[in-house]
């Protein structure tokens, strides 16, 4: 009797599943609106309405809308070029992993990975990073597990937005060529601001000449194998990662060169765990580095005591880094990095033809015959120190960095703020852009602007309660758990928090001194 009460449940479990399913297709490949009607051999246009209309599936996109959902009963369309959630994570290099840990990137409502801690490979002894492969499959997951099957979210991919006019907005269908007009009753949310650059798309800035074997990272493990020479262009993390994967894939390193215009300032990715497990080590680290901005007479000095504490690292100790965004490293990853010691100091190239390099300067670099050069001088995004807008307008909302380095976490505080205060005044009050840094110099006004943004949260009750629970927040998860009879905690974080304010007082005198901008 018990295994057909069994039976009998699973058949309408699947049927239930069965009808779950059909709505997920329906609504993927918009099943349900009439069929496209001509007039005069033209396609019309179809008539939508939603609360939100959300430009971007990415990263940012998503951590918006899931917070969103939690926060409120608003319907959402979201649409996406891609022919799948994930945005960037759609068009990068095989080999590429997350910088940070998974466990605190993705939507705040579902887990990224296990939180486990890896045992092998460069990043043994801290948490895992999940794969480019792995994070598709993630966003994916989340889009037809809980936006769609939520019923207030309607998902259009291969659709490029055009405009949004008086509560109108235009997209086409990029396959069909099917026209929407969509009545957004609420906001247009545009992710797309940072115009985010991966190497597989962006437009070169050098010339190639005809017969030379010049590829993205994208198809480096495919042309690796037909060339005795390696030639990386660009110095961001990208070309860190292409480096070690050269390395670990057999290349010697007398056979490689590394094109560098300038080197860089890296986060180390014992520091950022965002756990507590790592609270000791971060946290240790952290109270240092208050204490070096709150002394500092001038940014190489505070560099200097920010790599001293092992907040930062660089690949060379002997170079004087001149980028910082906000790349993070493994200690591992830099031992081997190391053994590239062809660099290319010439600055930025202007083309690359049959003999060589010509750099913008002028000079001539000669290379090896069959090199194969990796073209990695994609930026991420628009580093520029002016680029941040109000993220709250009237009908738009411009998701921006408001807690560097988490683009996740700024997105879904957007969404909470959005739905839980009562106007645009104070939600930009709550939630302020920060201008991305690319340099040392421009990192003073960010590191300023994150710093406003925490105290302005530590006064409000309500996002501070938020943001201490959300599963994006690392630094939340250090140190929710600590009780007043946790000493060795409670003094870290009261060294922390007694260096707070003179950190502000300096930056800001460091800000002066440099002739830079800040927005209050």
């Amino acid at each position: 009797m018990m295994c057909h009460v069994l039976l009998f449940r699973s058949l309408i479990n699947l049927c239930m599943e069965t009808r779950c399913s059909v709505a997920i297709i329906n609504q993927r490949y918009d099943i349900h609106p009439a069929p496209t009607q001509k007039v005069d051999g033209k396609l019309m246009s179809h008539n939508l309405e939603t609360d939100y209309l959300v430009v971007g599936a990415g990263a940012v996109g998503m951590a918006f809308v899931d917070t969103l959902l939690d926060e409120c009963a608003s319907k959402v369309i979201m649409v996406d070029k891609n022919h799948q959630p994930g945005g960037h994570w759609n068009d990068t290099y095989p080999f590429v992993r997350l910088h940070q840990p998974s466990h605190f990137y993705g939507v705040a409502s579902t887990q990224l990975g296990s939180t486990t801690i890896e045992t092998i490979g460069k990043n043994k002894g801290y948490f895992e990073l999940a794969t480019g492969i792995e994070l598709q499959a993630y966003f994916s997951e989340v889009m037809r597990k809980r936006f769609m099957l939520s019923g207030r979210v309607r998902y259009f991919p291969m659709s490029e937005w055009h405009f949004s006019r008086a509560g109108i907005s235009n997209f086409t269908n990029l396959l069909s060529g099917k026209q929407y007009n969509v009545s957004v009753k609420k906001k247009v949310v545009d992710t797309t601001y940072l115009k985010t650059s991966v190497p597989s798309r962006h437009l070169r800035a050098f010339d190639v000449a005809g017969g030379v074997a010049c590829v993205s990272p994208n198809n480096l493990p495919l042309q690796a194998r037909n060339h005795e020479s390696y030639c990386i262009v660009g110095a961001g993390k990208t070309a860190m990662d292409v480096g070690v994967w050269l390395l670990e894939n057999g290349a010697r390193s007398e056979n490689i060169s590394w094109v560098c215009p300038r080197h860089s300032w890296l986060m180390n990715r014992e520091v950022v765990q965002g756990h507590e497990k790592f609270f000791f080590e971060s946290m240790t680290c952290f109270a240092k580095q208050m204490e070096a901005i709150a002394k500092a007479t001038d940014v190489d000095e505070l560099f200097r005591e920010m790599e001293a504490c092992g907040f930062l690292l660089r690949i060379h100790p002997d170079k004087h880094p001149n980028m910082f965004h906000y790349a993070v490293i493994s200690k591992g990853e830099i031992n081997q990095l190391r053994q590239i010691d062809n660099l290319l100091e010439n600055g930025r190239i202007s083309s690359i033809n049959n003999k060589g390099l010509i750099f913008k300067n002028g000079s001539f670099v000669q290379m090896t015959p069959n090199t194969l050069y990796i073209d990695c001088t994609a930026s991420a995004v628009n580093f520029s120190a002016s680029n941040t807008t109000p993220i709250f307008q009237p009908r738009l909302i411009t998701p921006q960095a408001t807690q560097l380095p988490n683009p996740c976490l700024s997105a879904a505080m957007a969404a909470f703020v959005e739905t839980n205060y009562p106007d645009d005044r104070t939600r930009n009050n709550a939630c302020r852009p920060i201008p991305i840094p690319d340099d040392p110099t421009s990192w003073l006004t960010s590191q300023l602007g994150h710093m406003i943004n925490q105290n302005a949260i530590n006064k409000d009750p309500k996002l501070k309660n938020w943001m201490a629970e959300c599963r994006l927040n690392g630094v939340g998860r250090m140190t929710r758990n600590v009780k007043p009879y946790h000493l060795k905690k409670m003094a870290l974080l009261a060294k922390l928090k007694r260096n707070f304010r003179p950190a502000v007082a300096n930056l800001r005198d460091l800000i002066a001194k440099s002739n830079l901008h800040v927005a209050e």
